[in-house]
């Protein structure tokens, strides 16, 4: 926070003042993608399932990681956050408020009743989506790969579990 005050030009307090937390200077309080996610389960269009539409999502939104323009961007986010412990424990956080975002959104949608797993478990298979793609992005951008080819990869990875959302898991890793 010291050093972040001196780039500033500014006391330490100031700094306090905009971000109470360090990990606010990394993350923001309330994601944009939290609305931009939840808003496009509430428009799919009818006959449209929530893993569909909030998966459809997750897949374009990661794929844009892929731009030459967000792979120095992803590159410092993943040193920074994977070099803090508290950071991966407040990412970990905040995709659990997303998580329960959309699970109470399908629950209400749905009106299920209260304990019912169904609108967890979907909540939990999208978001889980949603972090294997952004730590496959990381990945790769860490280790050079960027543009078309990652932008390609993430996609196709991300229709890959769309699939296993969508139509289940039943076939997927079974014992030989």
């Amino acid at each position: 926070m010291v050093e972040v005050a001196k780039r500033a030009g500014v006391v330490e307090k100031t700094v306090f003042n905009h971000f109470p937390v360090k990990e606010g200077l990394v993350f923001d309080a309330d994601p944009p993608m939290r609305e931009a996610l939840l808003d496009a389960v509430r428009s799919r269009p009818s006959g449209e399932s929530v893993s569909a539409a909030a998966g459809s999502f997750v897949v374009a939104a990661v794929g844009l990681l892929g731009a030459p323009e967000a792979a120095e961007g992803v590159a410092r986010m993943a040193r920074v956050i994977r070099g803090s412990r508290t950071l991966q424990v407040r990412e970990r956080e905040i995709l659990g408020e997303l998580t329960d975002a959309l699970a109470g959104l399908i629950a209400e949608e749905t009106r299920a009743w209260p304990g019912q797993v169904e609108p967890w478990l979907a909540a939990h298979a999208v978001l889980g989506l949603y972090a294997s793609l952004l730590e496959l992005a990381r990945d790769r951008v860490l280790a050079g790969v960027s543009g078309p080819e990652l932008s390609g990869e993430l996609r196709r990875q991300g229709r890959r579990g769309l699939a296993l959302l969508q139509f289940g898991l039943a076939g997927y890793a079974k014992r030989r």
